[in-house]
């Protein structure tokens, strides 16, 4: 390598950027808020939810990569020994000989962008019995029907005014949105 190839690798490695930490199952939150404590620059995006918990509807957080994060750093001046030992964290993520990748940072400023935030809540997958909705795709499109109950976590009963009776159909939920 030439002084000017040297000189350049060194402010390459000088630059911050970002890299994808791999953090334990289910503890990617831990892993976040002690990563944060130990003054690292981090990014971990979520996603707010309804979910139903307790037969009750409440918004909670999940994370949209559920077992990865991302980490500011650059190769000469971060400290990178207690990431791996920091809780919840599995390791930081590597490729070939075990050197960690960055990632692009337009894919990181792309999601912190369009990032957090309540979805619409037309595009919430959870209805009350009883509430008016629209089928959105299949045969059946544009047609409202009222929402009668969950058939597991994908799949929903609607029943839909036909031959001057309701008849009842299963569908996937994601075909389904509030009437306005």
């Amino acid at each position: 390598m030439s002084d000017s190839e040297i000189r350049q690798a060194e402010a390459d490695d000088a630059v911050p950027r970002w890299y994808v930490t791999q953090c334990k199952g289910g503890e990617s939150f831990r892993a976040a808020e002690h990563l944060a404590n130990q003054g690292y620059e981090l990014f971990h995006p979520v996603l707010e939810i309804q979910k139903q918990r307790r037969g009750k509807l409440v918004w909670v957080s999940e994370p949209l990569f559920p077992y990865y994060l991302f980490i500011r750093l650059d190769r000469l001046t971060s400290n990178w020994r207690p990431i791996r030992s920091t809780r919840g964290v599995l390791k930081i993520v590597t490729f070939g000989l075990e050197l960690p990748v960055p990632v692009s940072d337009e894919l990181v400023e792309t999601l912190l962008t369009h990032g957090s935030g309540k979805e619409d809540a037309t595009a919430n997958l959870y209805f009350r019995a009883g509430e008016a909705v629209e089928i959105t795709e299949g045969p059946f499109k544009d047609l409202e029907a009222v929402f009668a109950n969950h058939k597991g976590e994908e799949r929903a009963i609607v029943l839909l005014n036909m031959l001057h009776k309701q008849q009842r159909l299963e569908m996937p939920v994601g075909q389904l949105r509030r009437r306005d």
